[in-house]
């Protein structure tokens, strides 16, 4: 005969397995884990194939990344040059698969349903028939500093700590009155090397929402033209273009990058990632709360295509009004599977071209002449956001937030705002100093080494007054 405590025992461990069970079934580790290999994936085979960096390298690079350390004992990836793809896993298992085309960078593959695949001519699109509005900006050859203290700036931006975390500095680049002053780069890298913006991505979507406004296209007080939101019962009715910009929507769709949260699932598990945004219930009413959403950016890249007429036209789009006007030429711009511009993270460009995009930025949205942005738009793009330090697209020094003041501390003057993105990728715009300062690399850092961005800031300011 079974004790009672016997039965106590079996009853409480069926009830710990029950919960275990449920709390899995509801938070899907599996779904993280495949988000971390899916990230594994997609980074290695754009800075691998689009870029030309070594795979081992990025992979080393990939895997010290907060919320992937922990895997890192069973991390694999495999790349295929002849097929042109990249498989990563954990232990052979939760496998992710990315697949490179040559000219529009790599997108992921879910299950066996091929991706929307475009058939654009790129070296036509980048083939313009009207010279560049925006004067060059440099020769052929790096622009070495002739100042000794904008040389030792570059040097202290690329002096790696005694101890981890690393900065692994890939670029930088400083456009003082148009023209490139100083730039450096990692071994590897060229003033032609496409490099990964991450979620400067972001602030590129933004432009293009500009433009689009500033031909009629789009208005971001307007309610966001979403279909799956058109139901006149429904609340999401009231979200407006402006609210996916500033990300107050209301949604659920914050960021943790913890591989649980929807916008980082969207991303790595999703073919269609609007779609899978689109379906997103609200939890406070838009423009009252604000939270970090690569989500809500995806929702505007749709916009975009959808305003222009598909993914053919999109790519045309950002080439002939934004690209070509601006003489950015090494850029790579991806998409989902779904044939939808992946606004969120993923285009490449130069050190040098994402230069030149912040110059557009810098004068105001007007570029040899013609106002490419609307008036307003830059002010816009750099005005806080409720009570935070992020703009619309853009993080902004124009802010009471503590992390606004703080930057100020370092050396980032008050009237300063940034594209931003993972690793410490960022385009600062300084309108006081008619200054663009590009960093590019790879610090995993949880600040992206706010602290050395500041220095190389103050330090480059401190030179040019001299």
């Amino acid at each position: 005969m079974v004790s009672r405590k016997a039965m106590a025992s079996g009853v409480a461990g069926a009830v710990v397995l029950a919960t275990v069970a449920a709390s899995a079934a509801i938070f899907r580790p599996d779904r993280a884990v495949r988000v971390a290999t899916g990230m594994v994936a997609h980074n290695v085979c754009s800075k691998s194939f689009v870029s030309g960096l070594d795979p081992a390298s990025v992979f080393a690079e990939t895997i010290e990344r907060s919320g992937i350390r922990l895997l890192r004992p069973g991390l694999r990836y495999r790349l295929d040059r002849t097929g042109n793809i990249v498989d990563a896993s954990v232990a052979g298992l939760f496998g992710s698969r990315a697949a490179f085309h040559e000219g529009f960078g790599c997108v992921l593959l879910h299950g066996g349903e091929q991706p929307y695949l475009l058939r654009s001519d790129v070296a036509a699109l980048r083939q313009s028939r009207s010279p560049p509005l925006l004067a060059e900006i440099a020769g052929a050859a790096i622009v070495e500093p002739a100042d000794p203290k904008l040389k030792a700036a570059l040097d202290h931006a690329f002096e790696e700590p005694a101890a981890p975390p690393f900065r692994r500095t890939k670029a930088v680049v400083v456009v003082h009155d148009g023209a490139v002053i100083a730039e450096r780069y990692a071994d590897g890298v060229g003033v032609d090397t496409p490099l990964l913006g991450f979620s400067m991505t972001k602030s590129v979507v933004n432009a293009l929402i500009g433009i689009l406004t500033q031909q009629g296209l789009v208005t971001p007080s307007f309610p966001a033209p979403v279909p799956e939101w058109r139901a006149p019962t429904d609340p999401r009715r009231a979200i407006e273009v402006e609210h996916l910009m500033r990300m107050t929507t209301g949604l659920a769709l914050d960021e943790t990058n913890s591989g649980f949260d929807p916008s980082s699932q969207m991303v790595y598990l999703h073919r269609d990632m609007a779609g899978f945004a689109a379906q997103a219930t609200l939890i406070a009413p838009p423009g009252t709360r604000w939270a970090y959403s690569s989500a809500t950016t995806q929702l505007l890249a749709r916009i975009i295509r959808d305003s222009v007429g598909g993914p053919e036209q999109t790519l045309a789009f950002a080439w002939r009004e934004l690209f070509n006007p601006l003489g950015m030429r090494n850029v790579t711009l991806e998409f989902d599977a779904s044939g939808t511009l992946q606004g969120t993270a993923y285009m490449l460009a130069s050190a040098r071209d994402w230069a030149r995009f912040g110059l557009l930025y810098l004068n105001d949205g007007v570029v040899g002449g013609r106002r490419v942005l609307h008036a307003d738009w830059v002010d816009l793009s750099a005005a806080a956001t409720l009570d935070t330090d992020y703009g619309a697209g853009f993080w902004t020094n124009r802010s009471e937030h503590e992390s606004a003041r703080a930057r100020v501390r370092l050396g980032i003057p008050r009237d300063a705002f940034f594209a931003s993105g993972d690793l410490g990728q960022r385009i600062v715009i300084l309108p006081s100093q008619n200054l663009v300062i590009v960093r590019l690399g790879d610090s995993v850092d949880p600040t992206g080494d706010i602290r050395g961005l500041g220095r190389l800031v103050s330090e480059v300011i401190a030179a040019k007054r001299q």
